[in-house]
């Protein structure tokens, strides 16, 4: 197919990852996010993402990898506000800029109650409006102005005013319709985790609207899209286990269930174990979801994405029987000339 050929407005020369995240999978070892880092820009992927879950501080990883690799830019979170301030957050990101060079951006997001309450000791309550009031502080403190306290950075701003085209300062993890409409008044760019394309596509034209209302032009959408080429059967494990822990949320259990899983989000909402969740996801579901299959499997799974509305595929590397998730980053690694539309 041309390069130049586009459907639904969407040129499919332009479907090809734009990133990584780090997958922090808890049933692997964390130095294992070391590897997935160099591999990753080694490979030429433009931007790393490095968020938190209960091993490495992302800002103290960043610097480690910003040692051990070339060239790959950062972004940093979604980091909740609840749990680091905007003076903090920005302090972060303006650190990390600094000591390793590369551009760095940040993500916002509500994170859960489980790790803001349980975890952190904070209140999870007013999450929207606390997003909201974050961004508004941040904007100032990452130009190298004042907060509304009078903090400003000591060291280099990480945005300067007028920054090069496609650098977005500030993204925000979202999902319900209260996130997007603020993504779409306040943010750069939104992201999106765990979602079928049908879902995207959706997110995509709320996205759409709520800037369009706040009279911003289209904002760049990117997902968090797990990925497996030619994977062993731990890998397909890999993704259920990340996966059975949204079956039960608010609106994820409907995005399963439009998609033919509603016995198993019955299953996750009417009270079963964990356990017995997990083993009630099956491989389809898994595939929903995530890149999975052969390299041509996993490009036309891309392609769905991208046709849907994503401007921006995160790769999230599965490594069970792929260390460092070096083959699936290999197979769909970035093409310099014309995206994967004209990959052999």
């Amino acid at each position: 197919m041309a390069s130049g050929d586009s459907r639904g407005g969407v040129p499919l020369a332009a479907a090809r990852p734009a990133g990584v995240a780090l997958g922090y999978w808890q049933d692997r070892d964390p130095m294992e996010a070391l590897e997935t880092a160099a591999i990753a820009d080694l490979l030429g992927y433009d931007e790393l993402w490095l968020g938190e879950m209960a091993t490495f501080d992302a800002v103290a990883l960043a610097v480690a990898v910003g040692r051990s690799t070339v060239r790959i830019s950062f972004t940093l979170g979604p980091f909740s506000p609840a749990v680091r301030d905007p003076a903090s957050l920005a302090m972060s990101v303006a650190s990390v800029a600094a000591l390793t060079g590369r551009t760095t951006r940040l993500a916002l997001g509500a994170s859960s109650p489980a790790v803001v309450e349980r975890w952190h000791g904070r209140s999870s309550g007013a999450a929207t409006a606390g997003l909201r009031a974050a961004l508004a502080e941040l904007r100032p403190l990452l130009v190298g102005g004042r907060s509304t306290g009078g903090y400003r950075l000591r060291l280099p701003a990480p945005v300067s005013e007028g920054a090069e085209s496609g650098v977005a300062p500030v993204t925000l993890a979202a999902f319900g319709p209260a996130t997007v409409r603020l993504a779409g008044l306040a943010a750069d760019r939104m992201v999106i985790n765990m979602c079928t394309p049908a879902t995207a596509a959706d997110l995509r034209q709320q996205l759409d609207a709520a800037a369009s209302a706040a009279g911003r032009d289209r904002l760049p959408l990117a997902a968090w899209v797990p990925a497996a080429v030619d994977p062993i059967d731990a890998g397909l494990a890999q993704i259920r286990r990340g996966l059975a822990g949204y079956v039960a949320a608010p609106g994820y259990g409907e995005m399963f269930a439009a998609a033919g899983f509603g016995d198993v989000v019955a299953l996750a909402r009417g009270g079963a174990a964990p356990a017995d969740v997990l083993a009630a996801v099956p491989d389809e579901m898994v595939r929903a979801i995530a890149l999975v299959g052969s390299r041509d499997e996993c490009l036309a799974g891309l392609r769905e994405h991208v046709l849907a509305g994503v401007d921006e595929v995160v790769i999230v590397p599965v490594t069970a029987g792929d260390d460092g998730g070096r083959r699936t980053l290999t197979a769909l690694a970035p093409f310099p000339r014309g995206g994967l539309a004209d990959a052999p």
